[in-house]
C-alpha cells in the first residue's frame, strides 16, 4: 500500500495535477473575486469563507480526471485489479494520494488567500479545520466519480456534472462553520455534520468506487 501511494504521488506531480496547479486556481479565484464584487472590505470580509471554500472545491476538480485515467490508459489498473490487494484499498490510497497532492496543499494556503478576502482574525483557524475535515470527503467523493466515467470519451466534463452535486453538502456546512465562528455563533453543529459526511464517505465510497471498476473492467 505504500509503494502503491509513493507511486501515486509521483505520478500526480510528474502528470501536472499536483500541487502547483490547485493553488494556481485557488489563487486566480480569490483574485478575481474582489473585481467582481468590489474592493468593499466589509463585504469581502463577509464573503471570505464561501470564497475560500468554493475556491478549494473547483481547484479539486481539476484533477480527478487524472485519478484513475492514467492507470487505465497504460494498463496499469488491469494489473491493479489482480494485485493481492482488494479493489477497495486501492481505490483509498488513490483518494489519499488526491488529498495530499491536491486537499492538503490547498487546506495550507487558504490563510495565506483569506488575507486577500480581508478575513477576520476569528476565521483563520475554522476555515483551516474546516477544510482539514471536509477536502478529504471531496476527494472520496471524486474518486467514486473517477471510478464512474474511467475509460469514457470526455469523461472529465461528465465526472464534473456528477461530482458537483455531491459536493454541494460538504460545501455549505464547511463555509457555515467558518461564518459562524466569525461572528461569534455556535459552530458545534455544522462541524459535526462536516465530520459526520466525511466519515460517511470514507467508510461508504470506496466500496462502491470498487463495485463500478469491477464493472468497468469486466
Amino acid at each position: 500500500m505504500i509503494a502503491l501511494l509513493t507511486r501515486d504521488l509521483r505520478l500526480a506531480v510528474r502528470a501536472g495535477g499536483g500541487f502547483g496547479l490547485g493553488l494556481a486556481f485557488f489563487l486566480i479565484v480569490v483574485v478575481l473575486v474582489p473585481f467582481g464584487v468590489g474592493p468593499e472590505s466589509g463585504l469581502l470580509s463577509k464573503i471570505a469563507p464561501g470564497v475560500l471554500w468554493l475556491g478549494a472545491l473547483l481547484a479539486c476538480l481539476l484533477s480527478l480526471d487524472r485519478i484513475l485515467a492514467l492507470d487505465w490508459e497504460d494498463g496499469s489498473l488491469d494489473l491493479l485489479a489482480t494485485a493481492p490487494l482488494p479493489m477497495e484499498a486501492i481505490v483509498s490510497i488513490k483518494a489519499l494520494a488526491h488529498w495530499i497532492t491536491t486537499g492538503l496543499p490547498l487546506v495550507l494556503a487558504a490563510p495565506v488567500f483569506g488575507l486577500l478576502l480581508n478575513l477576520p482574525d476569528a476565521g483563520y483557524v475554522p476555515l483551516v479545520i474546516s477544510l482539514l475535515i471536509g477536502t478529504p470527503a471531496l476527494s472520496v467523493i471524486g474518486t467514486f466519480g473517477a471510478a464512474l466515467t474511467v475509460g469514457l470519451k470526455r469523461g472529465g466534463l461528465l465526472l464534473s456534472l456528477l461530482v458537483l452535486p455531491l459536493y454541494v453538502p460538504t460545501l455549505i456546512f464547511g463555509a457555515e462553520m467558518a461564518r459562524r465562528a466569525i461572528e461569534g455563533m455556535e459552530a458545534t453543529t455544522p462541524l459535526l455534520m462536516l465530520a459526520g459526511i466525511t466519515c460517511g464517505t470514507i467508510a461508504l465510497l470506496p466500496f462502491a468506487s470498487a463495485a463500478v471498476l469491477r464493472v468497468n473492467l469486466r
